[in-house]
């Protein structure tokens, strides 16, 4: 049996490890529903860009909510555990962060050795979406025209592109191609933006999941805190009731 000065000097460091790992668990939380607002925000604003891409990667979103909605649950299971002050809990908890960790490792890596598919994806499908447009609008027409719009672009490096479609042959060029809301420019290249939407797309892309990018690394590196405090208490707490005994 440990001494009664001994098991003093251990109490306060179980305290002070569980004081600053409630902390943590908070922070951790609140970036879970940080990356599901993200992942909310991505399947909302960058649908668009995301449909000409290809199905893959238009789960996207759904994997940053998802993964939000596991770490808002987790920081949950691990704040009750640091609470109860539970050896077993608290390894599981690590357990769990470390598995996160390990995921969002490997996702980060796939991502960055893929990154140039995204460019040569996006612009074949953008092409292959003028070729089969229709105003009537199925998703992808309906992705041209939102991007077109909303960019004040035409096409995908210029509007020259549109002069080899079926749709340019029959009615000229679509309405979201036009400098002005209420212009019909038919044939009337004057009328229409010249600037093709690829590099635009492209800028937009980049930047915005570069930004993705950034929380999501800032997430998994901020899980080694608390893979470190979380084994650090369950050992002191397995040593202190060891001591007890």
């Amino acid at each position: 049996m440990a001494s009664p000065s001994r098991r003093l000097q251990t109490k306060p460091v179980i305290t002070c490890f569980k004081s600053v790992l409630l902390i943590y668990t908070f922070i951790f939380w609140i970036t879970g529903v940080i990356l599901l607002a993200v992942g909310i925000w991505g399947k909302v604003s960058l649908e668009n860009y995301f449909s000409l891409l290809n199905e893959k990667a238009t789960n996207v979103p759904f994997v940053l909510i998802g993964t939000g909605t596991v770490i808002i649950l987790l920081g949950t299971f691990g704040c009750f555990a640091t609470c109860r002050a539970s050896a077993w809990m608290l390894k599981l908890y690590a357990m769990f962060l470390t598995l996160i960790f390990l995921v969002e490792l490997v996702a980060a890596i796939v991502g960055f050795v893929f990154r140039h598919e995204i460019k040569n994806s996006f612009k074949n499908n953008y092409e292959k979406a003028l070729k089969q447009y229709n105003s009537t609008g199925d998703y992808r027409s309906h992705a041209v025209d939102k991007i077109q719009s909303t960019l004040h672009c035409c096409g995908v490096t210029d509007y020259r592109d549109w002069t080899d479609t079926n749709y340019y042959s029959e009615k000229g060029f679509p309405k979201s191609c036009c400098k002005r809301e209420d212009c019909t420019p038919q044939r009337d290249a004057d009328k229409v933006n010249n600037e093709g939407c690829f590099i635009k797309v492209m800028t937009i892309i980049e930047s915005e999941m570069g930004v993705v990018a950034g929380i999501s690394f800032g997430v998994a590196c901020f899980q080694l805190i608390g893979i470190f405090l979380a084994y650090c208490l369950s050992r002191a707490i397995t040593n202190n009731q060891y001591e007890i005994v």
